[in-house]
């Protein structure tokens, strides 16, 4: 067998060369694109994603003496704490981005 004497393809088997090679291309271009995006959205994220990050705060709530914490809840932007106070139950409700107190309910025995 010799590389000088190859035989050429007949027209119908021609066509499904070329047609299989454009299929490939297709497919090929298709997939660059998409690993060209998923690049993209990886690079926007990791350089925009810092505006995000917001500073941490120091802010403290301020609680009466000899209070016992007995749970906590966080939920739709406020902290609510349950604490025993002198044998007490009470839910305090605090805002919580600023700590602010936002209501106090005292629970009977």
């Amino acid at each position: 067998m010799s590389g000088d004497t190859e035989k050429s393809l007949d027209p119908e088997a021609a066509r499904v060369v070329a047609k299989v090679r454009r299929l490939m291309m297709i497919a090929t271009m298709t997939t660059f694109i998409a690993v060209a995006a998923v690049i993209a959205v990886i690079g926007y994220r990791v350089f925009r994603g810092e505006e995000r990050v917001q500073a941490v705060q120091s802010v403290s709530a301020t609680l009466p003496a000899g209070t016992k914490v007995l749970s906590s809840a966080i939920g739709d932007g406020r902290l609510v704490l349950t604490i025993e106070v002198n044998g007490v139950i009470e839910l305090h409700s605090f805002d919580l981005n600023t700590l602010k107190p936002l209501g106090r309910v005292r629970l009977a025995q």
